[in-house]
């Protein structure tokens, strides 16, 4: 997996980790020439273009009037010219403050400083007897030192206890250490009396101890800058006494849907209808991803409403995200009301399924928006190869990209020239070491779209564009799709 750079503009080779098929360590991958194969294959590294984002080409505006379809998708492009576009506009939302519960997932946006020790005070590290550390040399289980046990604490609220040379204070696990101890026998190495005890060890000073600030003093730091804030940092967070804390926010996405042929779920498809499943895919997808996501649905078949629209999605969200099949010749209403509110470049992206995408900035505050195709199977590979990577950039994180692993394809499988392909596949680890791939759409790209052969995947296997075909046997580079990861 990549070391990716911090927030702004994405500079940097996009080179994944793979992982080596017998023991799980990282192989580097590197550029290496491809071919077509029959058996093993060497597996391509793609480098990405490198994109700073105040040097960004403008984005070249689609003309309503144009009637042809070579106008409206006027480039090609690879698939790491298009998404090095997205993730160079990806914006960085301004750090809000949160709820430390709210906060769990995110990346930490200030440097936490404690302004109390922890712990608070000398306390007992388990249960025993505290006691001086001299009054216990040279106890032995052969030969046991006796001490008078002059009391008993437990964790919580109590007056500050003392003890003197050959005394002991039985303690619970944190109770408050009494003036004068410096160790804590555990009950295990004693009599275990209650009026008398016989130490079986000698002990040296401070064991089993927690001493004031051990954990962390005053001045010191609990969370770091960009440190992500999980279980351990809330827990933290709050012993320090934080309720809030400021992090790098869940970029929000509005995800529309456009077709003629779509209807509501809940409705019964009429001829020629199909419910509306992207919509939630697509919302759900990024809510995996890290961001908070609006199901804003079917978008209207009236120009005027369509831009409405879209004007209100561009005011509460970071990126405008609309799944869809666009004009294959002419310009759609919906490219006509994205050219009203900005400007958008429709391309040819190298890859399948789902060629035809697009990219541009909107509003008065350039939002991104994203288009992407209207067939699910083909939206889903979309988002992950385009759009999870640039909500993990605008999360902070610093690994954008999936982990990737190499595995033996149990089949045939076939590619268009000069395309990159992702078929979506289940992957296995063999008994004899390694894993073993086999697409879930029976190797050919035609066989890829049903829902429930997608549903039934957990990976993508990506075949590089100068591939057509990898025999039975062959090596595939394979992204195991992980919720969450």
């Amino acid at each position: 997996m990549t070391e990716d750079k911090p927030r702004g503009w994405f500079r940097g080779t996009r080179e994944t980790t793979a992982l080596d098929l017998g023991t799980g360590t990282p192989a580097a991958v590197g550029p290496q020439p491809t071919q077509a194969i029959t058996g093993t294959r060497t597996v391509t590294g793609h480098a990405t273009v490198q994109v700073d984002r105040d040097e960004l080409p403008g984005l070249g505006r689609t003309d309503p009037a144009t009637d042809s379809f070579e106008a409206a998708v006027p480039v090609v492009r690879t698939v790491e010219q298009h998404l090095d576009l997205i993730l160079a506009a990806a914006p960085t939302p301004d750090p809000i403050e949160l709820a430390v519960l709210d906060a769990q997932g995110l990346l930490c946006a200030e440097h936490v400083v404690s302004s109390r020790d922890l712990p608070g005070f000398e306390q007992a590290a388990l249960d025993g007897y505290a006691a001086r550390s001299v009054d216990t040399i040279g106890a032995t289980p052969e030969d046991p030192v006796g001490l008078a046990v002059v009391g008993e604490s437990v964790a919580g609220p109590s007056e500050q206890s003392a003890i003197g040379p050959g005394l002991a204070h039985r303690v619970a696990a944190g109770a408050m250490l009494p003036v004068g101890a410096d160790v804590v026998v555990p009950t295990v190495w004693t009599d275990g009396g209650a009026a008398h005890v016989g130490v079986h060890a000698e002990l040296a000073p401070g064991t089993y101890v927690r001493h004031t600030g051990d954990d962390v003093a005053v001045g010191d730091t609990a969370v770091a800058l960009n440190s992500p804030i999980g279980p351990a940092q809330i827990s933290l967070l709050a012993a320090v006494g934080r309720d809030r804390v400021l992090v790098h926010p869940r970029p929000r996405i509005a995800v529309l849907c456009a077709g003629d042929e779509l209807v509501d779920v809940g409705t019964t498809p009429g001829p020629g209808q199909v419910v509306d499943v992207n919509s939630y895919a697509l919302a759900a997808a990024a809510r995996d991803a890290g961001a908070d996501a609006y199901r804003s649905g079917i978008v209207p078949r009236d120009r005027r409403k369509l831009v409405e629209l879209l004007e209100s999605q561009l005011l509460r969200s970071d990126v405008v995200l609309i799944a869809g099949t666009f004009a294959g010749g002419g310009f759609d209403l919906v490219q006509e009301a994205l050219a009203q509110l900005g400007e958008v470049t429709f391309a040819q992206v190298a890859m399948h399924p789902g060629a035809i995408q697009a990219f541009g900035r909107l509003g008065r505050d350039g939002v991104p928006v994203i288009c992407i195709p209207g067939e699910p199977a083909a939206a889903l590979v979309a988002f992950e190869v385009f759009v999870r990577p640039a909500i993990r950039l605008m999360l902070g994180k610093r690994q954008l990209f999936r982990r990737t692993v190499q595995a033996v394809s149990a089949q045939q499988l076939l590619s268009p020239l000069g395309y990159r392909q992702y078929l979506h596949g289940q992957v296995m680890r063999h008994p004899d070491g390694g894993y073993v791939v086999e697409p879930v759409g029976g190797g050919e790209s035609g066989h890829d779209a049903a829902l429930a052969r997608t549903a039934r995947s957990n990976c993508l296997v990506v075949i590089d564009e100068d591939v057509t075909e990898v025999a039975p046997g062959g090596l595939v580079t394979v992204m195991p799709m992980l919720l969450g990861g």
